[in-house]
């Protein structure tokens, strides 16, 4: 389980760092505390809340967002993980803000961290929890937008589509990824459910 974001205080709550905050969010909710750094990463080791036993490995990289894959890389051959058993927590500026999607597969979309993992992995068949956070307004250039915080007027949905961001991770591990896409893709974007 792989939240993506960039370490530091400057970066808390930056629309960038919406996997981080996802993360911290499910530790709150299931009781688990992160440790570390171990391979370049906050991380913590707990038991699934899904219907089948077994463990999960929650990871927070630290090498900034554009080299996540290197720590990822790590754990995935530590735990011999293959890609399609990792799920990754992702903001996203093509999904307005407040709206999720959760994909078994698909492609980086120019998203530096997930570049990163696709360049480490050798693959990009690896499930993600794509969290919306809108497109720069006017000429503001997206590099920029993903590093500034959520506006007074965006933090309420922002915080909310957190909260739905983690109950969908809950619902991947307990239910499975096609049950949990079938429950929370359809429910704001008009996507289809299982694609």
């Amino acid at each position: 389980m792989v939240g993506l974001g960039n370490p530091g205080r400057e970066y808390v709550e930056t629309r960038h760092n919406v996997g981080f905050r996802v993360l911290d969010r499910l530790a709150e909710l299931l009781g688990h505390r992160f440790k570390g750094p171990r391979h370049e990463a906050l991380y913590a080791e707990t038991s699934s809340p899904g219907r089948r036993a077994g463990q999960v490995i929650w990871v927070k990289p630290l090498t900034f967002m554009n080299e996540s894959g290197r720590s990822v890389k790590k754990f995935v051959e530590e735990f011999e993980v293959a890609p399609e058993d990792l799920l990754v927590v992702v903001d996203d500026l093509d999904l307005p803000l407040g709206q999720l999607r959760i994909r078994k597969t698909g492609s980086a979309g120019g998203h530096r961290g997930l570049e990163s993992l696709e360049r480490v992995l050798g693959s990009r068949e690896y499930p993600r929890v794509r969290v919306g956070i809108g497109r720069p307004p006017g000429r503001i250039d997206p590099a920029d937008w993903v590093l500034a915080s959520f506006g007074k007027d965006e933090r309420v949905e922002a915080e909310v589509v957190e909260i739905e961001a983690r109950d969908a991770v809950v619902a991947c591990l307990r239910d499975g990824l096609v049950t949990a896409m079938n429950g929370f893709n359809h429910r704001n974007t008009g996507d289809d459910r299982s694609e």
